[in-house]
């Protein structure tokens, strides 16, 4: 299930549906310098999963980097209640069935300030998401923000992308854009991104950006 992508960094593809389209689903994994393990957007619960995970040390915290992703994290909940929960802020009026540890914004806990940058986008409240950037690797980590999902798709997934903007592109979706109440914020929060040191982008949704993510990023909000 893990593919290690760079020294301290891993990903887990599984598959996912939303609203017809098979959009899939990406977990990202960093191992902290203490040795225990982070983890964005977890994919389903499996002991098998789990298993593969504690080969790479022991699991700590969990990420909920958007006010979106919450499809698998009851199971997480259910079966590790001894970890360190983590969501976007607001995460809460979505899911007041769930307890986190905390709720993030731009200053990084202090398990991980040495290892992340992170950053609040501003001006998607229904959204809310949190961007990482991994320092050793230069790799940025978005969930929502952008779609990079091509031809692999079946045909119904392929014209509903389509549909919605981002199909056989690097992009934010039309979903993506009617969350934005303050372009200007929303700008803003772009430019802070555009300004930290990352060469890769990973994605929750489609293929990750091996090399020249700045200029993607760029590129994919010229519309703001």
């Amino acid at each position: 299930m893990l593919h290690q992508i760079a020294p301290a960094l891993w990903e887990v593809d599984a598959p996912l549906n939303v609203l017809g389209m098979a959009l899939g689903h990406r977990m990202t994994v960093v191992r902290l310098p203490n040795g225990s393990l982070w983890i964005h957007s977890p994919v389903a619960h499996s002991e098998a999963l789990v298993d593969e995970l504690l080969e790479l040390g022991p699991l700590a915290h969990i990420v909920a980097p958007n006010c979106m992703h919450d499809t698998y994290l009851s199971e997480w909940f259910a079966a590790c209640p001894g970890l360190q929960f983590h969501a976007a802020q607001g995460f809460s009026e979505c899911r007041p069935d769930l307890k986190f540890s905390d709720f993030l914004g731009d200053t990084p806990p202090e398990a991980w300030t040495e290892v992340f940058a992170q950053h609040l986008v501003r001006g998607a409240p229904r959204l809310n998401e949190i961007v990482f950037l991994h320092r050793a690797s230069r790799t940025l980590i978005l969930t929502d923000l952008c779609f990079n999902l091509g031809p692999e798709m079946p045909m119904l997934s392929r014209v509903l992308l389509s549909l919605n903007g981002c199909y056989c592109r690097f992009a934010p979706s039309r979903l993506l854009r009617s969350t934005i109440k303050d372009r200007a914020a929303f700008r803003t929060s772009i430019d802070h991104l555009l300004k930290w040191d990352f060469d890769r982008i990973v994605l929750s949704h489609g293929r990750t950006i091996d090399s020249g993510a700045k200029l993607a990023l760029r590129e994919a909000f010229n519309f703001l």
